[in-house]
């Protein structure tokens, strides 16, 4: 079996993906095929290092690349995640390039890194040739989170081995002290933005980040961002559902009952 190159389609135009943080491979196999890429939160999502192989298989079936972000940097972790036959790997919360340099020595096969040789799914899907060099190797992500991070995000970015920067707004907010239960000010994280874009751009890495309605995607692919998170699976069902139950208690307001049962949903 041969492996895709998310890089290379990368390379080839953006990629937009979801976010799935419920632990359900079945939400990944119906919507999946809508997207490229598949990001898996194992860090604030319910996805656990356990469960993470059976949405890279999900992602295997439908025909999408797959993200996992890892809890933190720990080298155990990032092996055992990356012996998923993920398609990349994101490490949130890196402030500095000796940060980025530890996530390196941990994804990356030797001579570069120190990552452990013998991933069961890997040899049984691509055999024992898939850490050779030639072959696709997993996207390495650091997630650029903090004021820290982005004043060092030039420094983090020239880290060989890193391959994209994952600019994560929510932190950045808690950092500048924004209410998480707000809507944000209009352009609040503009500059911070194109400062990851034009490091990945001058080091040859890939923009990454949030991007959750079609303007603001579009604004981000003009700056450079070239891995695209558009939805996920919680606003997807919770706001259908919000909407769903408005419509229908209308409905049924008005003739104290439902009236037509005639359509079926299925």
């Amino acid at each position: 079996m041969n492996k895709r190159s998310f890089k290379k389609s990368l390379e080839e135009k953006p990629q937009l993906g979801f976010c799935s943080m419920y632990p359900a491979p079945g939400i990944i196999e119906r919507i999946g095929q809508d997207w490229d890429w598949c990001w898996i939160d194992c860090q604030h999502g319910e996805w656990g290092l356990d469960s993470a192989i059976d949405a890279v298989r999900a992602c295997n079936l439908v025909g999408i690349f797959s993200l996992v972000r890892v809890p933190g940097s720990e080298a155990g972790i990032i092996g055992k995640v990356l012996d998923t036959a993920c398609d990349a790997v994101m490490v949130p919360m890196i402030d500095s390039a000796e940060q980025a340099e530890q996530v390196v020595q941990a994804a990356r096969f030797a001579p570069r890194g120190k990552r452990s040789y013998g991933g069961r799914r890997p040899i049984d899907l691509y055999g024992r040739a898939y850490a050779h060099a030639e072959n696709p190797q997993p996207l390495v992500v650091c997630q650029i989170e903090s004021p820290e991070a982005v004043e060092k995000v030039d420094e983090i970015a020239a880290v060989d081995g890193v391959d994209a920067l994952f600019f994560g707004p929510d932190d950045m907010a808690l950092a500048q002290g924004l209410p998480m239960d707000q809507p944000r000010p209009a352009g609040c994280f503009d500059a911070e933005m194109r400062k990851v874009a034009e490091a990945a751009r001058r080091h040859g890495k890939i923009a990454c980040g949030v991007f959750m309605a079609p303007d603001a995607a579009r604004q981000a692919v003009e700056w450079g961002y070239r891995l695209v998170v558009c939805v996920g699976d919680v606003p997807l069902l919770a706001n259908n559902s919000k909407n769903a139950a408005k419509t229908f208690r209308a409905e049924a307001g008005k003739g104290n009952g439902v009236e037509d049962a005639g359509t079926s949903m299925y």
